[in-house]
């Protein structure tokens, strides 16, 4: 078995313009989502606004603290799956069935972990 996080990226305007019956709609597609991927899917999260991050820099004695992302893009992090299935092939297939997938504004990033065993 192999190891692989799952990031879901998207346009934050277009997901803080849409109304609460469409991000429940979101919401039930990744119950869905949950429920296929049964124990294969180790963790996952939502993350809050790109707003409420904070980033950490190399600085001259510390690092330098700042608010917000350490880039600015239209696309942002907004949450990711940790899974353990057997190969890349399986991790393709399951981050298929995401609903960001199919939407305009949005991808799906599929990143293997390194086997430090």
């Amino acid at each position: 078995m192999a190891q692989y996080l799952i990031l879901i990226y998207g346009d934050e305007a277009q997901w803080d313009a849409r109304s609460e019956d469409e991000k429940r709609a979101v919401d039930g597609a990744h119950a869905a989502f949950r429920e296929r991927g049964g124990s294969a899917i180790i963790a996952s999260g939502e993350l809050e606004s790109s707003r409420m991050a904070t980033t950490l820099r190399a600085g001259r004695e510390r690092p330098l603290v700042t608010d917000g992302p350490f880039l600015e893009t239209k696309e942002v992090l907004g949450g990711f799956y940790l899974v353990d299935v057997p190969d890349l092939d399986a991790a393709l297939g399951l981050a298929g069935l995401l609903h960001e997938t199919s939407e305009g504004h949005g991808g799906v990033q599929v990143h293997p972990l390194v086997d430090h065993s």
